[in-house]
């Protein structure tokens, strides 16, 4: 199964709205089989599993990260595609939680006669799928909100200078967790000061993400990064209604920037990018914002998971992780749960889940 995760990693942010799917197939203690969901449209894991098999899959143990479909889609049937493959047993990581019908193949694959058992590695599975669950059950993007802090939790020093706060290390890992996302986000504060590419520029299977922007205001650059790479790559900039039908938005629209309208307002909308960038097919959304988005989507309980970089560096100075608003007490404190603190490189890292507020 720990192999079948690392398989299933390779199709993240390339299968959406599928889930990121994983399979190895063994046989007298030796692997016959294996592969994973590549692409949306493209056949699923175990069916890249059981032509690597052949004839060995009959007999043979399948496990597979998710429970496998019983569904006609863009592809066949996995449960039954395991059953006509004459497999004798079949251990799932996680079970299918989504909503649509006819999806769950377990039942299927029992009534057959294949031994069938659940939760090997469940955690590790479950949070493979993650995004898959929230947005088949919610039409929501899971949101991660990923920062990099020094020790005394500043983003930027007084000046607004932040390269580099955290270690070489851990932008590496950032660059992997790029590729694993779909969509990317930053504020207008962000691409202006930082004018950053957002791209992955680390790891072997590269891809870069939608890039997204949250500007209330239209500020971004006609000759910053962003949007002079948009007819490269997919970049979005969500602004008010009244902005996005003005000269700006038309200017940074033939540079091959989209521009969306979420709010009537003089601010963005962020529920209502959420669901217009779940409609789009974003199940993972990485925000790599400053302090003023982060909180923003903090308060609003739009964040599912942080992954916090803590640098062994103390710098002072105003610029926090949370820049605005707060709470009045600490009673009224956002806790996480989950909770796992590991090193990379120099730096800590925290990855928790955002509990749900009482």
């Amino acid at each position: 199964m720990e192999r079948a995760i690392l398989l299933a990693l390779k199709g993240k942010g390339r299968t959406s709205p599928n889930p990121a799917v994983g399979a190895v197939i063994v046989k007298n203690g030796q692997v016959v089989g294996e592969g994973w969901h590549k692409k949306r449209g493209g056949a699923h894991a175990e069916i890249f599993a059981l032509k690597a098999a052949g004839a060995k899959a009959c007999g043979a143990t399948a496990y597979v990260t998710l429970e496998p479909c019983n569904h006609y889609g863009q592809t066949g049937p996995c449960a039954r595609a395991l059953v006509e493959a004459g497999i004798k047993e079949v251990v799932i990581g996680a079970r299918d939680k989504s909503p649509k019908q006819g999806r769950r193949g377990m039942e299927e694959m029992r009534r057959a006669g294949i031994t069938v058992r659940q939760d090997l590695l469940g955690a590790q599975c479950k949070e493979l799928c993650e995004d898959f669950f929230k947005h088949s059950s919610t039409g929501l993007p899971f949101v991660t909100l990923k920062t990099a802090m020094t020790l005394d939790g500043k983003i930027a020093s007084r000046s607004g200078d932040s390269r580099w706060i955290s270690s070489e290390q851990s932008r590496k890992l950032v660059h992997e967790m790029r590729c694993r996302s779909d969509a990317v986000m930053v504020g207008a504060d962000t691409a202006i000061l930082d004018d950053p590419q957002l791209t992955t520029r680390a790891g072997r299977a590269r891809r870069n993400p939608l890039r997204v922007v949250v500007d209330g205001a239209l500020r971004l650059p006609l000759k910053g990064n962003l949007a002079q790479g948009a007819g490269a790559i997919p970049t979005l900039v969500f602004t008010t209604k009244a902005l996005a039908a003005g000269p700006k938005a038309a200017a940074l629209e033939k540079l091959g920037v989209r521009v969306m309208a979420a709010g009537k307002g003089k601010k963005v909308d962020l529920p209502q990018v959420m669901a217009q960038l779940g409609r789009m097919d974003v199940m993972s959304l990485m925000v790599e914002s400053g302090g003023a988005l982060a909180w923003e989507l903090a308060r609003l309980e739009l964040v599912d998971r942080v992954k916090f970089f803590i640098a062994p560096k103390i710098v002072g100075g105003p610029r926090c992780v949370m820049g605005l608003g707060g709470v009045a007490r600490v009673a009224e404190a956002y806790r996480m749960e989950e909770m796992e603190v590991s090193m990379v490189g120099p730096d800590i890292m925290v990855d928790g889940k955002m509990a749900p507020r009482r």
